[in-house]
């Protein structure tokens, strides 16, 4: 509120000794009319901008180790949509990292595991094509050992991409049952695998900005099978 008033006292004050009084109502109000018109507009792509989000996540011990589920919210702007239509494909990079908690030095990484998932459009057949893979993979060589899943509409496809369902992120064995741990999950859109045109020009662009990230104490929950049975 101070600002405005700061600004509108200067804006008053320089158009009157410009153009008069009358002149320097009329320009005030035009300057106010556009800044209530360009604001629902700024509100909203600075919503659009900041929208992915961790909405879900849930570590449970399982048989074969420490599962991890996860729900990631994001929508792709019109302009990253494009890009897909015209060829380009995207990584998306999800991170898994644990580390036991230490009063007397910085926590130790006892765990850490990590997935990449490629997004691409085929002109072809007009579908979307999901490739997954272990690790960090810097190209689409890479992928050749991956899953591989076909959708019809983008929305199945970023569903899945959405979804992360008992992703094993660690052995049993690794996690002392007396310690204190913390998690680190990380979600975001692999920037440097876009062509050098593509990131050069987006600098600055929030629209190109997906990434999400938890980090607190690690909560181990039992499998719902295992709950169902303590309920009997």
């Amino acid at each position: 509120m101070n600002t405005t008033v700061f600004i509108t006292r200067c804006l008053k004050n320089a158009a009157s000794s410009l153009f008069g009084g009358s002149i320097s109502r009329r320009l005030l109000r035009v300057l106010l009319g556009l800044c209530l018109c360009l604001s629902p507009w700024w509100a909203q792509g600075q919503s659009a901008a900041s929208a992915t989000e961790i909405t879900q996540l849930r570590v449970e011990r399982a048989d074969d180790g420490i599962q991890l589920s996860a729900l990631i919210r994001f929508d792709l702007a019109p302009v990253v949509q494009d890009a897909l239509l015209k060829g380009i494909p995207l990584f998306f990079v999800v991170e898994a990292d644990i580390y036991r908690e230490r009063w007397y030095w910085t926590d130790q990484r006892v765990a850490s595991t990590a997935r990449t998932v490629r997004l691409a459009y085929q002109p072809l057949t007009r579908r979307w094509r999901i490739n997954i893979a272990s690790g960090l993979i810097t190209s689409s060589a890479g992928l050749r050992a991956a899953l591989n899943q076909n959708y019809d509409t983008l929305d199945e496809a970023l569903s899945t991409i959405q979804r992360v369902a008992r992703w094993k992120i660690a052995d049993t064995s690794d996690l002392d049952p007396g310690a204190a741990y913390t998690l680190d999950f990380n979600f975001r859109l692999d920037l440097s695998q876009l062509p050098r045109p593509f990131q050069i020009g987006m600098a600055g662009q929030r629209e190109w900005s997906i990434a999400a990230r938890f980090n607190d104490r690690l909560r181990l929950e039992l499998p719902a099978a295992a709950l169902g049975e303590g309920a009997k």
